[in-house]
């Protein structure tokens, strides 16, 4: 026989025997742990290199391979997941734009969680939202928690802006339909701080590109925006006209009535830095 053959012969009919393990009085090798058999014998009639049973895994050795095939998809997913988000997201404090650590100072809250738990359906129906209100209201918190609760399902996510996105394709020309078919295939597009933009004719024409081209793939879009609703109803000129309407037909709009969570956070800070200094003038 080959060591070929002896290395096969050895898998197929070895079950390492445990201190506690005993032979039962049907002559089979038992778990001393769980009292369950870990051979079984082949049917009648069959055998394998000369021996009439083969490995079974009892109850103990069945748990720790699905824990360990647990552990290991884990890991996997947590890996995955970890890749996404770094090619997902473009400013690494968006990795805390989570719902987990929300404060519940956005009333709008709860349509990003309908739209995470309706992934799905907002995807088949090609449904992307229009976040806009006054600077610090949280839309790119808002926005994030639905990018971060789908790649943690792993579902590919792309959370950029147009300065950004302007800045790669200005330093790629040969390659920008390269580049924008690239954002196209993200199953869900986000597009922060929308109307930041530099105004000129060439990034007029190349943010309508990206909108126009998200709109033919009719995959979902989400955008921010300080823009009004009526700047983005009865824009100024014909270049802002057709990208606007491109979005108004693809998004639902959602205007963000709460406070400014940023002066809110700035006052914050501002009141812990006098309590601390308060306190050590009374030292």
């Amino acid at each position: 026989m080959s060591d070929y053959d002896n290395a096969i012969f050895r898998l197929a009919t070895a079950q390492e025997a445990e201190p506690e393990d005993y032979t039962g009085e049907d002559g089979l090798l038992y778990c001393g742990n769980c009292r369950q058999p870990k051979e079984a014998y082949f049917t009648e009639g069959k055998s394998l290199f000369g021996r009439d049973r083969h490995p079974k895994e009892c109850d103990c050795q069945r748990k720790r391979r699905e824990k360990q095939e647990a552990a290991d998809r884990e890991q996997k997913h947590r890996e995955e997941v970890a890749r996404l988000k770094r090619k997902g997201f473009t400013n690494p404090a968006m990795l805390e734009w989570t719902f987990e650590n929300d404060n519940g100072k956005c009333p709008q809250m709860d349509k990003a969680l309908f739209y995470a738990a309706n992934w799905e359906e907002m995807r088949a129906e090609n449904i992307g939202y229009l976040l806009w209100g006054k600077v610090g209201t949280g839309k790119s918190y808002f926005a994030g928690c639905i990018a971060n609760a789908l790649m943690e399902r792993e579902i590919s996510v792309c959370m950029t802006n147009f300065a950004l996105i302007l800045n790669d394709l200005a330093a790629s020309y040969k390659g920008r339909n390269e580049y924008i078919d690239r954002l196209c295939r993200f199953p869900l597009l986000i597009l922060d701080d929308f109307g930041m933009e530099r105004g000129t004719e060439y990034g007029l024409e190349q943010v309508y590109n990206v909108v126009d081209s998200r709109y033919r793939s009719r995959k979902p879009l989400i955008v921010t925006t300080n823009l009004t609703l009526e700047e983005l109803q009865h824009p100024e000129d014909t270049a802002h006209a057709r990208i606007y309407d491109r979005l108004l037909e693809m998004c639902c709009p959602v205007f963000f009535t709460g406070e400014n969570i940023r002066k809110s956070t700035a006052q914050g800070k501002m009141e812990r830095l006098k309590g601390l200094m308060n306190r050590k003038e009374s030292l």
